[in-house]
């Protein structure tokens, strides 16, 4: 596949510059702050089956369709929307999507600490090689690749040093959040900035709108629980944000590479 090739827009490169330092400028002057206790609280605690929590850690499970699905896509050989220097990548995603499952799942049987790590170790491999992804795709395949192990060492390293941290009773969130927060900033600057070596790229809006849902309902846990104490926020979070990989999933299958007269 060839390289791929600016759009050419004279605010692309300045749009992309402006987000990176923007963010990095607000998490060097913010304070450290330690992991807020009153996150391990959710609305709905209710316990059925024997399993506590039991819509929030049932819920996790969602993940186990697009892990399994999208490991099956990349083992059939039918590699035609996906670009194969970028194969690593995308089997990386998908593992971090399919451990998300137990991760999360295990955090919300119990939530503290001590279990949020493995909630966010396995989402800090998804979000990093959908970085790499979006690059290699967007800006240059080889520059994806060459990104992918550095991106995944930083992302893994954010949640070691928030749980080292908590451990010395000066928790920092910081270069978790940056983690976190930065990728899901950065690659809709980075589609609009650069075209796309394949055909169809709104997919990719799908996603990043099942992500902004997600954290809205994050947000809505009590209050969507007190209409009546049927489900929860938090639960239809893990909803949306499962859905996001089975919308990639739909998007790779159905895309093919950009023609040279496109």
């Amino acid at each position: 596949m060839n390289q791929n090739s600016s759009t050419n827009m004279p605010w692309g490169r300045t749009l992309l510059a402006v987000t990176l330092f923007t963010i990095i400028a607000v998490f060097l002057f913010v304070d450290p702050w330690p992991q807020p206790q009153s996150y391990h609280v959710f609305a709905d605690d209710r316990t059925l089956l024997g399993i506590p929590n039991f819509w929030n850690v049932i819920s996790n499970a969602l993940f186990l369709i697009p892990g399994i699905a999208g490991l099956w896509m990349l083992g059939s050989g039918d590699h035609a929307g996906i670009v194969p220097g970028l194969l690593p990548a995308y089997h990386i995603l998908f593992i971090g999507v399919l451990l998300t499952a137990f991760g999360s799942g295990w955090f919300h049987l119990a939530p503290d600490n001590d279990s949020l790590f493995w909630d966010r170790l396995p989402m800090t491999i998804a979000f990093m090689s959908l970085l790499s992804i979006i690059v290699g795709e967007h800006v240059s395949e080889r520059l994806g690749r060459r990104l992918l192990w550095p991106l995944l060492v930083i992302g893994a390293a954010s949640v070691f040093y928030w749980d080292y941290s908590e451990s010395q009773h000066a928790g920092d969130l910081r270069l978790y959040g940056l983690v976190q927060f930065l990728p899901m900033l950065l690659m809709p600057a980075i589609v609009l900035t650069y075209r796309s070596i394949f055909d169809q790229t709104r997919f990719i809006w799908v996603v990043y709108l099942l992500y902004a849902l997600a954290k809205v309902f994050e947000q809505l846990d009590t209050t969507l629980y007190g209409w009546g104490e049927v489900i929860s926020g938090h639960s239809i979070k893990h909803v949306c944000a499962a859905l996001g990989p089975i919308v990639l999933i739909y998007g790779g299958m159905r895309r093919r590479p950009r023609q040279p007269d496109d």
